[in-house]
């Protein structure tokens, strides 16, 4: 009697193919897989077969599905601590990753009431917003606006157009130090141009850290507002 030869299903084979890329790195943490289409025409097999396959590693944890974006191989989250002495430097280099600054826009306008109660402004006083995206070994974490009141700080908007350090920056400007005053933290979705920015899907989770920065004398320098994608920072509250 003749043996039957067992048959590896064909999303199986898929997954093991991927995983095995992705282990020997041929897509690194953050990478954006192929699409459906594309892997069906490597593979010669229908989408169905493709989807099943990488359901089967989103289920193990090596790769996230985005709605409207595709499938990414996952990436351990980057440990971030918030405390009263928050460098974005220093925290990606302690957790072991690279840290990069990119500047999408930087101008002068007025405070709204918001900024300039949080700065200790007056409506309508002129500060310096830039507006700014955060990468950890070449990916995106964050997007960021930045306000500095122009009367404090003269000079600030052309020594952060020389440097995207802000610690850097406010040295030039003759701030040897200073210190997160208070910090919130909120959920919040994704809009539109944020999720551009972050390659997510608009709606999609954010984390939104507000905080003031204040130098030796107490007195505000910097207004913050960071949005951080959920599925890559854990946002960790310093003692």
């Amino acid at each position: 009697m003749a043996q039957t030869r067992s048959r590896t299903p064909l999303w199986q084979a898929i997954a093991t193919a991927l995983r095995e890329e992705i282990r020997d790195g041929r897509y690194r943490p953050g990478d954006k897989l192929p699409t459906e289409a594309a892997l069906a025409d490597r593979f010669g097999v229908n989408r169905h077969t493709v989807r099943h396959g990488v359901s089967a590693l989103v289920a193990e944890g090596l790769i996230r599905t985005r709605r409207g974006a595709g499938a990414f191989v996952a990436a351990s989250p980057t440990d971030y601590p918030i405390g009263r002495r928050v460098r974005f430097h220093d925290n990606l280099i302690a957790a072991g990753r690279r840290p990069e600054k990119r500047m999408l826009a930087l101008e002068d306008r007025a405070a709204t009431a918001g900024e300039a109660r949080a700065l200790q402004l007056s409506p309508g006083d002129p500060v310096c917003a830039c507006h700014g995206l955060s990468l950890a070994d070449g990916q995106p974490i964050a997007v960021f606006e930045s306000l500095f009141p122009l009367a404090r700080l003269p000079g600030i908007g052309a020594a952060l157009q020389q440097i995207s350090s802000v610690t850097e920056a406010l040295k030039k400007v003759g701030i040897a130090d200073y210190t997160r005053a208070t910090t919130r933290l909120t959920v919040v979705r994704a809009t539109a141009t944020q999720a551009l920015h972050l390659h997510l899907a608009e709606g999609d989770p954010l984390l939104r850290s507000s905080g003031v920065n204040v130098d030796e004398a107490g007195v505000p320098v910097e207004y913050g507002r960071t949005w951080f994608a959920g599925d890559r920072v854990t946002l960790m509250v310093d003692g």
